[in-house]
């Protein structure tokens, strides 16, 4: 990394025991990937790289990621590639759909690349997917995790008409940083992405996530927690941002579970229900907590 002045700067130095996963099982790996390839679907796991890829896959559960693999924006963090992407597949939500049913999925976590170049941001093609979903496995809880389309309120409020149980949106990093970490993203566009779904559907919960080790300092995430709550959001997830490849930004610093530990009090303080810890990513349990907030709205009985 390199300092204003010009000057080189040590990086965080060897990943921490803290930071260091067992491999997954080849066997589960190969079975959920046999199962993606064979409709033409890609998952979130994969194409950002995730370090927990082997446990959900190990478990017959992905994020999937619809519009394709290629997006729209150039964040300096994603591990998808950034390009002119291809035509929407019309049978997209029909196999995602029919995966769904044949996963037995109990909770189903739909996500996309940014599609700046459509008129609608892709909205339309999150409701067609989510109604496919409805279809073929209506037991299942439905989260969706979406961009930010444009701050169009009229694509947000398609989707929200679709009545997902969780809708998620990430602010991925505090203010000061968007212009390296996300340099077409706006951090007050995305707070008005969560203040609109807080307020269009009361009983849906409302998510947001970040990832830290990009060099924020904690009175900045505790300022973004702040911002979260005022937006009426529910549920904050924060990992640590690791490098996707050397292309990508440098880790600043691999932040202690100690002060993960500390994110989570102020935000449980201030009446959010948190998810911080290294390998907490936005998708990651993604069924089991929902639950959780489901059972803390419902006083504690399942329903």
């Amino acid at each position: 990394m390199t300092t204003e002045s010009g000057s080189r700067t040590p990086g965080p130095g060897p990943k921490p025991e803290w930071l260091k996963k067992r491999l997954p099982e080849a066997a589960a790996l190969r079975s959920m990937e046999s199962l993606l390839r064979k409709r033409g679907l890609h998952t979130v796991c994969e194409s950002a790289l995730c370090p927990n890829l082997g446990e959900c896959f190990g478990k017959g559960t992905a994020t999937f990621l619809i519009m394709g693999d290629v997006c729209t924006r150039d964040c300096g963090f994603c591990g998808v590639t950034s390009s002119a992407p291809g035509a929407l597949d019309g049978d997209e939500p029909a196999q995602v759909a029919d995966a769904v049913a044949r996963l037995g999925l109990r909770h189903v976590v739909i996500t996309s690349v940014t599609r700046d170049d459509l008129p609608d941001g892709g909205a339309g093609h999150y409701v067609a997917t989510l109604r496919a979903v409805r279809a073929a496995a209506p037991a299942a809880s439905v989260e969706v995790l979406v961009p930010d389309f444009g701050g169009d309120p009229v694509c947000i409020a398609a989707v929200l008409a679709e009545r997902p149980e969780v809708f998620n949106h990430n602010l991925e990093t505090v203010p000061r940083l968007y212009p390296t970490v996300r340099p077409q993203a706006v951090y007050e566009r995305s707070l008005a992405v969560l203040r609109q779904a807080s307020s269009h559907v009361p009983d849906v919960v409302v998510k947001t996530g970040i990832m830290v080790g990009l060099g924020e300092q904690p009175q900045e995430v505790r300022q973004l927690l702040d911002d979260v709550r005022a937006s009426g959001a529910d549920m904050v997830t924060i990992g640590q941002y690791l490098r996707p490849s050397s292309c990508h930004l440098p880790v600043v610093e691999y932040v202690h579970p100690d002060v993960f530990a500390q994110y989570a009090a102020w935000g449980e303080a201030m009446g959010l229900q948190m998810h911080s810890a290294p390998f907490v990513r936005s998708s990651f349990h993604a069924g089991e907590s929902f639950d959780q907030v489901r059972l803390r709205d419902t006083g504690g009985a399942a329903g």
